[in-house]
């Protein structure tokens, strides 16, 4: 296992909604594997493959007892709302509260191609929306006004030109 380097804004690859994963082999297994070691080393609870560079449907997550792979992820039914605080590792530093939906279920393919659904609330929920947002082209900040988005981009500028990440 390898830890990956993050990607972080403004790379254009995390603005790019993500090519569906093909090949369910040991190579998507490996690239998981990688994905879950880079995750866990930047005390991630997900981390989806534009994060490391990769243009690919795909994400991992580790969140609230829920450990998963999901490969061509899609939101397929949302409800209640909830706001909470959000980061993400490649706006780190800058968390910002965020309305997301309460309840989430999520369809995507596991490591063998097979197609699952899964259900979550609160906080694994949110992990569920964040993830495959990143899958769509989106960042958690693209949820927000405009003006509070600018200036957690403005904070998220000064944070790595003081810390140099």
């Amino acid at each position: 296992m390898t830890v990956r380097k993050i990607t972080e804004y403004p790379d254009d690859v995390l603005a790019k909604v993500g090519k569906p994963v093909t090949e369910f082999d040991d190579d998507l297994k490996a690239l998981c594997d990688d994905m879950f070691e880079t995750m866990y080393d930047d005390h991630g609870v997900g981390l989806a493959a534009p994060q490391i560079g990769l243009p690919l449907r795909l994400f991992v997550m580790d969140c609230e007892g829920i450990k998963l792979v999901a490969a061509n992820p899609e939101i397929i039914e949302t409800s209640g709302e909830q706001t909470g605080q959000e980061g993400c590792l490649s706006l780190e530093k800058v968390p910002a509260v965020v309305v997301r939906a309460e309840k989430a279920t999520l369809r995507a393919q596991d490591l063998n191609g097979e197609w699952f659904e899964k259900e979550a609330e609160g906080y694994a929920a949110r992990c569920f929306l964040h993830e495959t947002d990143h899958c769509d082209g989106k960042l958690f900040i693209d949820h927000l006004p405009k003006m509070r988005r600018e200036m957690i981009i403005k904070k998220f500028k000064k944070e790595k030109k003081v810390y140099g990440k």
